[in-house]
Order: C-alpha cells, then sequence, then structure tokens
C-alpha cells in the first residue's frame, strides 16, 4: 500500500490550511477599521479640509445619514472581501494574487465613481481619495489576516 492510498481524500501533501474562525475574525475587525477610515476621512474632508464630500456641507463635519451609509457600506464591502478571500483560500491555486487583483479592480471602479456625478472637482476628488484609503485598508488588512490565518500542510 503506498503513501497515497493511506492519505485522507482530498489531502494533498504541501498544500494550505485555513483557520476560518481567524479568518473572519480579522475579517470582522477590517470591517470595523474599513469603517473607522470612512468616518476619519469624512470629519477631515468637511472638518479640516472644507470640503463637502458626500453630501451638502450644511450638515456640518459629521454629515447627514450619507456619512453612516459610508461607513456601513465600507464594513459591508470588507465583510464581502473576507468571504471573496475564504472562497479564494478554498479553490483557488494562487488566492492572494486573485483577492489582490479583484479587490485592486473593484476599488479602482468604485474610486472613479464619484467622476460620473456633476458634484465639483474637489468633492469628486476627496470622494475618490476616500473610497481609494478605504479599499488600500481592506485589501491589505484581508492579505495580512489571510496569510496569518494560512499555513502550509506536511505531510499526510
Amino acid at each position: 500500500m503506498s503513501e497515497d492510498d493511506t492519505r485522507p481524500p482530498g489531502r494533498t501533501p504541501g498544500a494550505s490550511e485555513t483557520n476560518a474562525g481567524q479568518l473572519w475574525t480579522g475579517g470582522a475587525a477590517t470591517a470595523l477599521v474599513a469603517a473607522l477610515v470612512a468616518l476619519v476621512g469624512v470629519v477631515t474632508a468637511r472638518g479640516v479640509l472644507h470640503i463637502p464630500v458626500l453630501g451638502p456641507s450644511r450638515h456640518g463635519t459629521l454629515g447627514d445619514v450619507s456619512t453612516v451609509w459610508m461607513c456601513l457600506l465600507s464594513a459591508v464591502a470588507a465583510l464581502l472581501a473576507t468571504g471573496l478571500m475564504h472562497l479564494l483560500l478554498l479553490s483557488t491555486p494562487r488566492p492572494g494574487t486573485f483577492f489582490g487583483w479583484i479587490v485592486a479592480l473593484g476599488t479602482v471602479a468604485i474610486a472613479v465613481r464619484p467622476f460620473t456625478t456633476p458634484a465639483p472637482l474637489e468633492t469628486q476628488l476627496a470622494t475618490c481619495v476616500l473610497n481609494l484609503l478605504v479599499g488600500l485598508a481592506i485589501g491589505t488588512l484581508l492579505s495580512g489576516v489571510a496569510a496569518s490565518a494560512t499555513r502550509r500542510r506536511s505531510g499526510p
């Protein structure tokens, strides 16, 4: 009987094993960071730079409901990215590479969206930068979380 015959089905030597609990806990922490990046970005743009990002400046530094939505959507994006990373870890040969490309292209798509609105250029630029920062935070944090939650299996 060869070594291949004694290995449990689906177990390949040198394959990686993912700690799903650690991955999702890191994903939840990433969601919190993403929401806070969005909040700090809005407060900085509106309160420090006096740029009416995401809405009219008459709503003050913290803004209106769009600030809450930006924070919530940032957190949801981080959780969706965690799910994507988990799926990629389970199914693709180079999950980090695919994840990087997907997050980068998704971030660019969201970042350029403000330029499709009739908002003033400074508002478009501030929103673009804010979206880029949220995407950068999600991509870098989850890449690190996935690396920590994944280890190479040795032997059968």
